[in-house]
């Protein structure tokens, strides 16, 4: 196996760490009528996806999946299980590894443009596939379902993508600069 497949004990420390900054700021929310909760999960996933990069990102965003799905109080508002995963918010947190590997590979290419096409990319599938899993889990249909699921988070969702852009990438640079981070995630 060569140093490019392996993870070191800094990787899995660096994994760790943001995987218990995604726990911590999972749990900074404000409830939405329709049952689907404003967090900060979709600011620090993509966050970690550009400090991380991609793999690194992916894995982080599935271990927190899979806490949360054993049962430990991880998601929003502490809590867990496989309820949650199959419940009306189960479609948003299912495609936050897509969203971790899209910002990563982003920021891996190293250019702005990159950067902020993953994040808004990754976006985008996160909506699709929330919206899409509310529409079965709430026997709902598409307009309803845009209606809870996307339209009152737009505002928010272009100011996350903003701060995780402008503040993951000056972070990744400096982490970098100082050997914390590799380059080649």
């Amino acid at each position: 196996m060569n140093k490019k497949n392996k993870l070191l004990i800094q990787d899995i420390t660096q994994i760790g760490l943001l995987t218990a900054a995604i726990v911590i700021l999972a749990q900074i929310t404000i409830p939405m009528p329709a049952g689907v909760p404003m967090t900060l999960q979709t600011f620090i996933i993509p966050l970690v996806g550009i400090l991380l990069g991609a793999r690194k990102g992916t894995l982080a965003s599935l271990i927190y999946l899979l806490l949360g799905a054993v049962g430990l109080p991880v998601f929003a508002g502490f809590s867990g299980g496989l309820g949650i995963l199959f419940g009306i918010t189960g479609g948003f947190l299912l495609s936050f590894p897509i969203m971790a590997y899209l910002a990563g590979k982003g920021a891996e290419k190293n250019r702005t443009v990159w950067l902020f096409g993953g994040l808004i990319t990754g976006a985008v599938i996160n909506y699709i596939v929330g919206m899409c899993w509310f529409v079965v889990a709430a026997k709902s249909n598409f307009v309803a379902a845009f209606t809870a699921c996307v339209l009152p988070f737009i505002p928010t969702a272009i100011i996350k993508i903003l701060l995780a852009g402008i503040i993951g990438k000056k972070l990744r640079s400096t982490l970098i600069k100082a050997h914390v981070l590799e380059t080649a995630s």
